[in-house]
C-alpha cells in the first residue's frame, strides 16, 4: 500500500550481470567456458568483433583436433607443414588487423586535421568579419562628418549666394516672426543670446507644492489607496504532498538551483583570454559627437493669428508716428526748403553735367563688371576643368595605393600560408619518420619472436626424437641383454659346476670393474646432459608463456 520514490532509475543503479557458480565435470571442456575472459563493457554484449573471435577459436580447436598424434614419427614432417601453415595464417590475419588499425588511426587522424582546419577558417573568418564590421564604422563616420560638413558649407555658400553684392539690408519684423527658424523663435548663442538665462521664468509655481497647508490639503484630497499602502504576503508552494511525495516542480526547482549555482562558480573560475591583436590593423580615431539638436515647440495657431495680427497693429502705429514726426519736421524747417529749392533751381545745368558724368561712370562701371563676369566664368570653368583633373589624378592615386597596399597584404598572406606549408610537411615528415621507425622496431619483434618459436619447436622436435630413439634402443637392448644374460646364465651355469672358488672371486671383480662402475658413470652423465636441457627448456616455455598472455 506503500510507494517508494528515489532519484536514480533502475538503469543507473545496474551493475555487472550476475554470473552464478559452476562445476566442470572431468574430462569435459564446455565451449562457454572459452568465453569467460569476456565481461560485461569488454566485449559483452558480443559484437561482430568478438563474433569472428569465437569463430576463429572453433577453427583452432578443430584444427588441433586434426593434428597428427606427436609420438607418431611417420607423421612428424606432416605435422611441422600444418603448424607453419597455421602459423603463417595468424600472422596473415595479425598484419591484417594492423593494417585496419593504422587505417582506423589515419582516418582519426584525417578527422582532427579537418576538424582543426575548420575551426582554424571560423577564427580567421571572424577576425576578418571584426575587422570589417571596424573599417565599415569608421567609413560611416567618416560619411557622417563628411555630409555633415558639406551641408555646412552648402549653408554657408546659400548665406553667401543671398546678398552677392553685399548691400546692408533692413530687417524685416515681418518676416523673421513669419519664419519659425529666424532668431526671434530660435537665438543663436552665438549672436549673444544664452538660453539657460533667466531659466526660473519657466519654474512651474503652484501654491500646493509651496505651501506646507497646500501640501496638506492635496493629502486630504487623495484616496486612502494612494497614501496607505496593503500588501499581500506570497503563499508558500507546497512541493511536497502529505504522503511525502516530492513534486515534479519541486524536483526542477532543485535541479535548477544546482546549475544556477554550478554555472555562478563556473563563471567566477573562469578567466577571459585576452584578444588576439590583429595583424596589418590601423587605428580610427573616433569623432567627437555632435550636439543634440535643440527642438521648439510649434505654437497653436489660434496664438499664432493673435500675434500676426499685434506685429501689424504695431506695424501701423509706428509707420504712423513715423509719419507725424516726419510732417512736424517739415513744418518746422519750411523756410529752409524753400531757400535750398531756390538755390537748387540755379544748379541745374550744373546737375545735367554731374548726371551725364554719373550716366558716363555707370556705364563704364557696368562694362568693368561685364568683363569681371566674363573673366570670373572663364576663371571658373579653368578651375572647373582643372578640379576635375586633380580629382581624377587623386581617384588614381588613392585607387593605386588601395591597390598596392592589398597586394602587400595579400603578399604577406601568401608568406604565412608558405611558412604554414613549411612548418606542416616538416612535421608530417617527422611523424611518417615515427611511423616507419616503429614500423621497423615491429617486424624485428615479429622476426625475433618468429625465430625463437622455431627454435622451439626445434628443440621440441629434437627431445621427442630423441626421447623415441633412447625408448626403441632401450628396447632392443633390454631383448639383446636378455639373450645375452640366458646366453651368459647357461655358460655361468656350466662354468659353476667347473670352476673354483679363486675363480669365482676373479668373477666377480671383472663384473664389478668392467659393467657396474661404466654403468654408474653413464648414469651420472645422463643426468647431468638432462639438467642442462631442462634449463633450456624451462626458458623457452617462459618465453611461450609470455608471449601468449
Amino acid at each position: 500500500t506503500l510507494g517508494t520514490q528515489t532519484d536514480y532509475r533502475d538503469g543507473e543503479a545496474q551493475t555487472d550481470p550476475y554470473t552464478p557458480e559452476y562445476v566442470v565435470q572431468r574430462g569435459s571442456l564446455p565451449e562457454l567456458l572459452t568465453l569467460a575472459t569476456l565481461t560485461w563493457g569488454r566485449g559483452l554484449p558480443a559484437g561482430l568483433a568478438e563474433v569472428e573471435m569465437i569463430e576463429r577459436a572453433r577453427e583452432k580447436r578443430a584444427w588441433e583436433a586434426t593434428l597428427p598424434a606427436k609420438g607418431d614419427a611417420s607423421q612428424l614432417e606432416k605435422r611441422r607443414k600444418m603448424i607453419d601453415a597455421m602459423e603463417r595464417k595468424e600472422w596473415a590475419f595479425r598484419e591484417q588487423e594492423i593494417k585496419k588499425l593504422q587505417e582506423m588511426q589515419l582516418e582519426v587522424f584525417k578527422k582532427l586535421l579537418l576538424r582543426q582546419e575548420e575551426t582554424r577558417q571560423e577564427l580567421s573568418a571572424q577576425r576578418l568579419s571584426q575587422h570589417w564590421q571596424k573599417l565599415q564604422q569608421a567609413r560611416e563616420e567618416k560619411l557622417q562628418r563628411i555630409h555633415h560638413d558639406s551641408a555646412l558649407m552648402l549653408r554657408k555658400l546659400i548665406d553667401k549666394s543671398k546678398n552677392v553684392m553685399r548691400k546692408l539690408e533692413r530687417r524685416d519684423i515681418i518676416k523673421e516672426y513669419s519664419d519659425f527658424a529666424s532668431q526671434p523663435y530660435a537665438p543663436l548663442a552665438r549672436v549673444g543670446f544664452f538660453p539657460d538665462n533667466h531659466s526660473e521664468h519657466y519654474v512651474v509655481k503652484n501654491c500646493y507644492l509651496d505651501t506646507f497647508a497646500g501640501l496638506c490639503e492635496l493629502e486630504a484630497s487623495l484616496p486612502d489607496s494612494v497614501t496607505q499602502v496593503k500588501i499581500k504576503a506570497p503563499k508558500p508552494k507546497h512541493t511536497i504532498t502529505k504522503t511525502g511525495f516530492v513534486k515534479r516542480a519541486g524536483r526542477l526547482e532543485v535541479l535548477l538551483a544546482q546549475v544556477h549555482q554550478a554555472l555562478l562558480e563556473k563563471k567566477k573560475k573562469k578567466v577571459k583570454e585576452p584578444k588576439k591583436p590583429l595583424r596589418f590593423l590601423t587605428r580610427v580615431e573616433k569623432p567627437v559627437p555632435r550636439p543634440p539638436t535643440p527642438t521648439l515647440e510649434t505654437p497653436a495657431l489660434e496664438e499664432e493669428e493673435r500675434e500676426l495680427a499685434v506685429i501689424c497693429l504695431q506695424q501701423l502705429l509706428r509707420g504712423r508716428a513715423t509719419q507725424n514726426m516726419l510732417f512736424e519736421e517739415k513744418e518746422k524747417r519750411l523756410e529752409l526748403i524753400r531757400e535750398l529749392r531756390s538755390t537748387h533751381a540755379l544748379q541745374e545745368d550744373k546737375k545735367l553735367l554731374l548726371k551725364a558724368q554719373e550716366e558716363r561712370m555707370l556705364a563704364l562701371q557696368q562694362q568693368h563688371s561685364l568683363e569681371m563676369h566674363q573673366l570670373s566664368s572663364l576663371e571658373n570653368h579653368l578651375a572647373g576643368q582643372e578640379g576635375k583633373a586633380l580629382a581624377n589624378l587623386l581617384d588614381f592615386l588613392s585607387k593605386e595605393l588601395v591597390r598596392l597596399q592589398e597586394e602587400r597584404r595579400l603578399h604577406a598572406w601568401v608568406l604565412l600560408a608558405e611558412r604554414q606549408r613549411r612548418l606542416r610537411e616538416a612535421e608530417e615528415s617527422g611523424r611518417r619518420q615515427r611511423e616507419e621507425r616503429r614500423q621497423q622496431q615491429e617486424d624485428e619483434l615479429f622476426r625475433q619472436a618468429r625465430r625463437l618459436h622455431q627454435s622451439t619447436v626445434d628443440s621440441y622436435l629434437e627431445d621427442i626424437i630423441l626421447s623415441s630413439m633412447e625408448k626403441t634402443a632401450e628396447e632392443q637392448a633390454r631383448a639383446e641383454v636378455q639373450r645375452m644374460a640366458v646366453e651368459i646364465n647357461d655358460l655361468a651355469y656350466e662354468m659353476e659346476s667347473r670352476r673354483t672358488h679363486l675363480q669365482s672371486q676373479e668373477i666377480v671383480a671383472q663384473l664389478v670393474y668392467g659393467f657396474m662402475i661404466p654403468e654408474a658413470e653413464k648414469m651420472s652423465t645422463r643426468e647431468k646432459v638432462r639438467q642442462s636441457q631442462r634449463k633450456h627448456i624451462c626458458a623457452a616455455h617462459q618465453l611461450l608463456h609470455q608471449g601468449t598472455e
